[in-house]
C-alpha cells in the first residue's frame, strides 16, 4: 500500500508541477528521514510531559465552570466504517467536560445497519439520514440543522479528539468570554490511536499565512451566532469548504483564539489527505478560489497562483497600484567586488522601471572603490552619498539614508553582500508594502550553498531573536513547508527590508543609540508592530545573501563586548514582549534553536 500511495505522490507531482519540482520533492524527502525520526521521538516524550495525567483528568471532571458552554459537534457522514464511528463516539462520552451533542448528518446510500447501535449509546446523539448525498457542504449543513449549542465545533467522522478536549474548550471560552473563534494544535493518528505522530503546532492567528495555506484546519470552533452569520457552508467550495468558513470566519471577527495544545486527531488512512497531500487535488482547486474570493470581498487586487511543489500552498501577488518610486539604500565600505556583483543583479534583472539605488558610502579607504563610484554614478539610476561620520553605527547610516530620500515612497534596506535572483521583487515588495496592515516586509536569502540563510526572524530564542530555518537545504521542506510559506513574522533582517518610507517616520527611524550594530533590525521590527503592523516574509523573493563579509564577525574584544551590550539593550527593552513568546511560533517549541523543533520538557501551565 505504501508503494502504491508513492507512486500516486509521483504521478500526482508529474502531472501539476513537471519533472524539475517532482525532482525536488524526491530529494527533500531523501533529506529529511533521520530528523523526522528523531522529531517523532521527541514528539512521544512531549506526549508524556504535557498531556494531562489520570489525576488531572479528574479534577477536570470535577471544575465547574462560572459558564458552561454547550458545544454542538457537527460531524457530516458518507459510508463511515463502524469502527471510525464507535472511535469518534467513545472520544466523546469519555470527555471531562459534558455539556455537549454530536450531530450527525449522513448522506451515505443507504443506511448502515452496524452504525444503529453505537449511535444510541448516549442520549447527547443526534442523527439524521438524509436519503441522498448532498456533497460534503450539504452533509455538514444539515447536521449544522441539528445543533442548539453555544458553540458549532467541526469534526471529521473519521478523526478523533483527545480526552480533555471540550475542558479545554471551555476553559478557553471562560478565561475570553468575547472570543468568537477557536482553533487549536493538532497530529495524526497511524492506525491505531495510540500511534500518534506529525504534530502540527500553530502559530497564533496570522492572515498572510491563512492566505499562503489552510494552516488552520481543524479543530476549528465558532460561536453559534457568528456561524449563523457566515450562513453555514457553501458547495461551491466542496474540497476547500473548511477553508471557506474559516477565511470568513477571519473576515467577520477579530476575537479568534489559538489553544497550543493538540485537541484533534487526524486519522491517517489511504483516501485521506493525511496520508498523501495529493490524494484530493480538486481541493487545492477549490482552496486556490477560497483565496480569489476572499480578496475580492476585501477589495485587493491580487493575482493567486499554486506557491510551488507543496499542494494546498498559494502564492498572493498584490496588484502595483500607481508607479511608486523606490529607493534601495546600500551601505558600504570598499568590498568593491560585492557591490558591484550587487548592483549589477539589480540593474540587470529588476523589471520594476520607477527605482533609484543609493549608496551610502561609509569610510572606505580603498582607492579602487571611489574609482567605482565615479564609474556607476554615470549610470540614471544610481547615485552615491557621503555618511558625515566616522565609525560604524549601522542604524545611523540607515537613517541618514532614508532621511536622503525624501522623494520616495519606498524604502529598502539592502546588504551590500547580496546578490538579486528574483527580477519582479520589487512588484511583489510593493504590492505587500501598499496594503496598510503591513509595515514592512522581508525576502527568503541564502548561503553560498543555497541553503537557508533568512526565512524570517524569530523572538525569544535564546531570550534574543534568530533568523529561522537557517541551514535548511535548498529543495528541502521545513517544517510543515514554512520556508516557502508567505506568512506574518515578529521581524526579517535589515539585509533586506522593504518599507513605506512613512513607517520609518511614524516609528522613529532605527534606534541609533542602543542597537548600532546588533538588533536593530528586529528592534525596529518590533516597533512596527508596536504601532499595530504587520510584518511580512515573502519566500517569493530569494538573494543570495553573503553574510557579514563586508563587516566582518564579532572576532574582537571590542566587537564582543558592544554586542553583549547591545543584546542586554534589547532584552531590557523588550522584556514583556520575549516573556509573552513569539505570536507567530509555539509555546511547544524548543528556544535553543530557529527550527522549530519540539521542546520535551514539562511546559508550565
Amino acid at each position: 500500500m505504501k508503494i502504491i500511495n508513492i507512486f500516486r505522490q509521483v504521478k500526482y507531482y508529474l502531472k501539476n508541477y513537471g519533472i524539475k519540482k517532482t525532482i525536488r520533492k524526491i530529494i527533500s524527502k531523501i533529506f529529511v528521514p533521520q530528523n523526522v525520526q528523531s522529531e517523532r521521538q521527541k514528539y512521544q516524550t512531549w506526549i508524556l510531559n504535557n498531556e494531562p495525567t489520570k489525576e488531572e483528568l479528574e479534577e477536570q471532571r470535577k471544575t465547574k465552570f462560572s459558564f458552561e458552554p454547550k458545544f454542538s459537534i457537527v460531524v457530516p457522514m458518507y459510508n463511515t466504517p463502524s469502527k471510525f464511528l464507535e472511535e469518534l463516539v467513545d472520544c466523546f462520552i469519555n470527555q471531562t467536560y459534558s455539556n455537549w451533542e454530536l450531530c450527525f448528518a449522513d448522506g451515505s446510500p443507504k443506511e448502515n445497519e452496524e452504525l444503529k447501535p453505537i449511535l444510541s449509546k448516549d442520549k447527547r446523539i443526534k442523527y439524521k439520514f438524509l436519503n441522498e448525498n448532498k456533497g460534503i457542504s450539504g452533509n455538514t449543513n444539515e447536521a449544522l440543522k441539528l445543533a442548539t449549542g453555544d458553540f458549532i465545533a467541526l469534526v471529521d467522522h473519521d478523526d478523533l479528539v483527545p480526552t480533555f478536549c471540550l475542558y479545554e474548550l471551555a476553559k478557553t471560552i471562560n478565561e475570553n468570554p468575547e472570543v468568537e473563534f477557536i482553533y487549536t494544535d493538532e497530529d495524526k493518528i497511524e492506525g491505531t490511536k495510540d500511534k500518534r505522530c506529525d504534530p502540527h503546532f500553530k502559530p497564533d492567528f496570522s492572515i498572510d499565512a491563512l492566505r499562503a495555506n489552510n494552516y488552520i484546519t481543524h479543530l476549528s470552533v465558532f460561536k453559534k451566532e457568528l456561524m449563523e452569520k457566515l450562513g453555514g457552508f457553501r458547495e461551491a467550495y466542496n474540497g476547500a469548504q473548511d477553508f471557506d468558513i474559516i477565511i470568513r470566519a477571519a473576515e467577520n471577527t477579530s476575537h479568534i483564539i489559538h489553544i497550543p495544545k493538540v485537541l484533534y486527531h487526524w486519522r491517517v488512512h489511504q483516501n485521506s489527505t493525511a496520508m498523501a497531500s495529493s490524494a484530493k487535488p480538486y481541493a487545492y482547486e477549490a482552496g486556490l478560489r477560497v483565496i480569489e474570493d476572499h480578496l475580492k470581498r476585501q477589495n485587493l487586487k491580487a493575482k493567486v497562483t499554486n506557491g510551488g511543489d507543496i499542494p494546498g500552498v498559494y502564492q498572493v501577488e498584490y496588484e502595483v497600484e500607481g508607479k511608486p518610486k523606490v529607493s534601495i539604500v546600500i551601505p558600504n565600505k570598499d568590498s568593491i567586488k560585492l557591490l558591484k556583483k550587487c548592483i549589477t543583479s539589480i540593474l540587470k534583472l529588476t523589471t520594476y522601471e520607477n527605482y533609484e539605488i543609493v549608496i551610502i558610502e561609509n569610510n572606505s579607504e580603498d582607492e579602487k572603490t571611489f574609482e567605482y563610484y565615479k564609474e556607476i554614478q554615470k549610470l540614471e539610476k544610481v547615485k552615491v552619498i557621503y555618511y558625515p561620520e566616522k565609525g560604524f553605527n549601522y542604524s545611523k547610516i540607515i537613517n541618514f539614508g532614508v532621511k536622503n530620500c525624501e522623494d520616495s515612497e519606498f524604502i529598502l534596506q539592502l546588504n551590500s553582500d547580496t546578490e538579486l535572483l528574483t527580477p519582479n521583487w520589487l512588484e511583489k515588495f510593493i504590492g505587500f508594502a501598499q496594503r496598510k496592515d503591513i509595515g514592512a516586509v522581508g525576502a527568503r536569502l541564502y548561503y553560498e550553498d543555497k541553503s537557508i540563510q533568512h526565512a524570517g526572524i524569530g523572538i525569544g530564542i535564546c531570550d534574543l531573536a534568530a533568523n529561522l530555518l537557517t541551514n535548511t537545504p535548498q529543495y528541502a521542506h521545513a517544517y510543515f513547508g514554512r520556508e516557502c510559506l508567505t506568512r506574518n513574522v515578529s521581524a526579517v533582517t535589515g539585509a533586506c527590508l522593504f518599507a513605506r518610507r512613512e513607517i520609518y517616520e511614524e516609528v522613529g527611524y532605527m534606534d541609533e543609540e542602543n542597537f548600532a550594530v546588533a538588533l536593530n533590525d528586529v528592534d525596529f521590527c518590533l516597533k512596527i508592530r508596536e504601532k499595530g503592523y504587520l510584518i511580512v516574509y515573502n519566500p517569493y523573493i530569494e538573494l543570495m545573501h553573503f553574510e557579514s563579509k563586508t563587516r566582518g564577525y564579532e572576532d574582537t574584544k571590542e566587537k564582543k563586548e558592544r554586542f553583549e551590550k547591545e543584546c542586554n539593550n534589547f532584552r531590557t527593552k523588550w522584556r514583556e514582549v520575549l516573556d509573552e513568546g513569539d505570536p507567530y511560533s509555539n509555546i511547544n517549541f524548543a528556544q535553543d534553536n530557529a527550527q522549530y523543533t519540539i521542546r520535551v520538557d514539562k511546559i508550565k501551565k
